[in-house]
C-alpha cells in the first residue's frame, strides 16, 4: 500500500481546480501521455478519462474512472491498466492554514497487479508519487501565483 501526503500552498479549492481540469492530467500525473475525455463530466462520479503510460519500452493504455467527488475534499478514481488489473487511488484534500495537506492512498484493486504486489512494487510506488506529488504542487502553486500577479496588475490598472 502506497501512502503519500503533500502540503500544496494553495487552498483546497486551487487544488481542486487542477485536479477536475482533464486537460492538466499529463502535467502532474508521471509517464501520462495523450490524455483525453472519455466520457462524463469530469471529475463528476462515472466521468472518465483514456491516456497512455509509458514505462521504459512499455505503453500502457489506461482508463481512468472516478468513482467519488466531494468537491474540494475527496476525488477517488478507479484507474484501469488493462492487463496489470486495477487500483483504486484516494486523494483527500485537507485545509491546512491557507494551505491544502493532500492525502494520497493507491493500492491494487483487481486483478494481477494485486497478486503481484509486494513491498518491492511499494517502493517504486512512492518513488512515483513523490514525483507526481511535487509535480501537483508546483502546477497548483505556479497557477497560484499566476492568477495572483494577474490580480494584482488588474488593481493596480484600475488603482486600488
Amino acid at each position: 500500500m502506497a501512502v503519500r501526503h503533500r502540503l500544496i500552498k494553495r487552498s483546497p479549492e486551487d487544488v481542486w481546480e487542477v485536479l477536475s481540469d482533464p486537460e492538466r492530467y499529463g502535467d502532474w500525473v508521471v509517464g501520462t501521455s495523450r490524455a483525453e475525455h472519455d466520457e462524463g463530466q469530469w471529475p463528476r462520479v462515472g466521468a472518465a478519462l483514456r491516456y497512455e503510460i509509458e514505462i521504459g519500452p512499455l505503453t500502457l493504455h489506461n482508463r481512468t474512472v472516478v468513482r467519488r467527488s466531494e468537491p474540494t475534499a475527496v476525488l477517488e478514481l478507479e484507474a484501469d491498466s488493462g492487463p496489470l488489473g486495477t487500483a483504486r487511488i484516494a486523494m483527500e484534500l485537507r485545509p491546512w492554514g491557507r494551505h491544502t495537506l493532500l492525502i494520497f492512498d493507491e493500492h491494487p484493486l483487481r486483478g494481477p497487479g494485486g497478486a503481484l504486489h509486494n513491498g518491492l512494487l511499494d517502493v517504486a510506488q512512492q518513488v512515483r508519487h513523490r514525483a507526481m506529488l511535487g509535480r501537483l504542487a508546483r502546477v497548483c502553486e505556479d497557477a497560484g501565483s499566476s492568477s495572483a500577479g494577474a490580480d494584482a496588475g488588474r488593481l493596480r490598472q484600475h488603482g486600488t
